[in-house]
């Protein structure tokens, strides 16, 4: 075979793995979105839709999902024990469940967002809750000013040592985006999403039903991928700027860690910040993995009603 016919022989494989590939893609999508649709309602800011679910009565609570989420995360278990005692909002971040992407990915800019589609509902003085990524966006929230006091689960706030695992170098740059978020999209398994979602609990057990209600094909659409790795791969560099900022704060923030918590690990974040805050208290639970919100949601649920009351 000629390297003429070799090249153009390839060319006609890829283009074909290619269109498996995004046919495949569409066709997971789609089922995706009729198995998820949008459970809650829609406010618009600047032209993009937040989509966001309020329930319950009382001072207002915001809370806000951490990276390759959604706000089912939270609608699961942790915010129906709330209702009685707040308004909570529940909110998708941009980019990841049925929130509009926005143009820019910051974590300013996506506390700004939420902030002002909230603000649409009469929220305008709530505490605020995040988990994991979603904690690093309330900071961006209070640096910005506006809540009444925060509640941070086992949230990124410092810089770390190191680099991030595979997936996040590998789409750090639009080739490597081009390439490995259709196939991911396309072809990862169920098992696969099972065995992350073990992960991120681990050491703790997942609750039975939680995969099915987090809906985790939504999470494996291709724009939903292509905002969260934009998101995560930025978070490092964002904390670097905010870090010298945090002593300004000083408004309540409740931190909880678990100490076993491999994907944010208590030493590297909490535990500092909690020197750098002028009004920070720290909840640290022995054996508590990432998601204490699910393990120990009572330790939770006592910080949020301080948070409220300091």
């Amino acid at each position: 075979m000629t390297l003429k016919r070799l090249a153009a022989s390839f060319l006609i494989a890829a283009a074909a793995l290619a269109g498996v590939t995004h046919w495949r893609a569409s066709t997971r999508e789609a089922a995706a979105e009729a198995a998820y649709p949008p459970s809650g309602q829609f406010v618009t800011v600047d032209g993009k839709r937040l989509h966001y679910e309020t329930k319950g009565q009382g001072p207002d609570l915001v809370m806000i999902h951490g990276a390759s989420g959604s706000l089912r995360d939270l609608t699961f278990a942790l915010r129906d024990q709330l209702t009685d005692r707040f308004r909570v909002t529940v909110v998708d971040r941009p980019g990841l469940g049925h929130s509009d992407a926005l143009d820019e990915t910051s974590l300013l800019a996506q506390a700004r967002f939420i902030k002002a589609g909230v603000a649409q509902l009469g929220v305008t003085d709530p505490v605020v809750l995040g988990q994991s990524y979603g904690g690093a966006v309330a900071l961006a929230w209070a640096l910005d000013g506006g809540p009444k006091a925060l509640v941070l689960v086992g949230s990124p706030s410092m810089p770390w040592p190191g680099k991030l695992d595979i997936w996040y170098r590998a789409t750090d740059n639009p080739v490597g985006r081009a390439l490995a978020i259709p196939l991911a999209s396309a072809f990862v398994p169920d098992s696969y999403v099972r065995s992350a979602i073990d992960a991120v609990f681990a050491p703790d057990p997942v609750p039975p039903g939680y995969d099915d209600h987090l809906g985790t094909a939504l999470t494996l659409r291709r724009e939903t991928l292509a905002a969260n790795v934009a998101q995560v791969n930025a978070l490092r560099a964002e904390l670097v700027t905010m870090e010298p900022r945090y002593p300004s704060l000083a408004l309540p923030v409740e931190l909880i860690h678990g100490t076993a918590d491999t994907i944010v690990p208590l030493d590297i974040h909490s535990a500092p910040l909690s020197h750098l805050l002028p009004n920070a208290t720290i909840t640290v639970i022995p054996g508590a993995g990432h998601m204490p919100h699910h393990s120990h949601p009572s330790l939770v649920i006592a910080a949020i009603l301080r948070a409220a009351l300091r």
